[in-house]
């Protein structure tokens, strides 16, 4: 694919060897995010697991403390007493059968499903056209759960899910570049020491393989995840 002159630019100011500390690394992303909107933080870690194994098939979540800059559409599937909590508690959609025949006809105008677990098992009927779309409810990342309204506000708030990939690559979008230096450095620390905790014991070898930072129109910056490890 040919390459703008904006990002062949962008580039050049990238050392492709180099393997920048966290704050030299978000430094020069502010400086190149120059697109037309507003670009999101992208982090890529390759990790040393086979996600053929269950116990190395990492996932989980992350309350990054300053959000991801984006408001996520929640849809609450529930019955009962627990509409209303979920819709005081700023849920886009709450419901229950109209919203499994809505998704059935093909709607996915959300971005996270929260659900109780009285429903699950006809969510679960679903997950045909949810699975492929990670969008599908899950006691792991606390989206299957009876304190709906605490669900919600945590996704609202910036709490992200996240899944390693067939390849060992974890993939997250962790905030926006309009954001201060600071925030983003939190926030990217933040997903790093999640990931460092969800090391399984089984996996053999180097844990972390690379780190890649870079904003969504801009080149990928290498950083120095053994010097960040050392300092978490």
């Amino acid at each position: 694919m040919k390459k703008s002159k904006r990002y062949n630019t962008l580039v050049k100011a990238v050392e492709r060897t180099k393997e920048y500390s966290i704050e030299e690394a978000v430094e020069l992303l502010k400086k190149s995010s120059t697109a037309k909107f507003d670009e999101t933080m992208e982090i890529s870690i390759n990790l040393g697991v086979d996600p053929r194994h269950a116990d190395q098939n990492i996932r989980g979540v992350v309350n990054l403390p300053h959000g991801t800059g984006k408001t996520k559409r929640v849809l609450v599937l529930t019955k009962g007493m627990k509409e209303k909590e979920a819709q005081d508690a700023g849920a886009d959609y709450v419901g229950f059968e109209d919203y499994i025949k809505k998704i059935e006809e093909g709607w996915t105008e959300f971005d996270t499903i929260v659900a109780t677990p009285d429903v699950m098992s006809t969510v679960g009927k679903l997950g045909k056209i949810l699975g492929p779309r990670g969008l599908m409810p899950s006691p792991k990342s606390g989206t299957v759960t009876i304190e709906v309204a605490q669900a919600v506000k945590d996704i609202k708030a910036g709490k992200i899910e996240f899944r390693v990939d067939k390849a060992g690559i974890i993939n997250a979008g962790i905030g926006k570049m309009s954001f201060p230096v600071v925030k983003l450095r939190e926030n990217l620390l933040e997903f790093i020491q999640v990931i460092m905790k969800l090391k399984p014991t089984s996996a053999k070898g180097q844990y972390v393989k690379k780190m890649v930072i870079s904003a969504t129109m801009g080149p990928g910056i290498k950083l120095n995840y053994q010097d960040i490890l050392q300092n978490l």
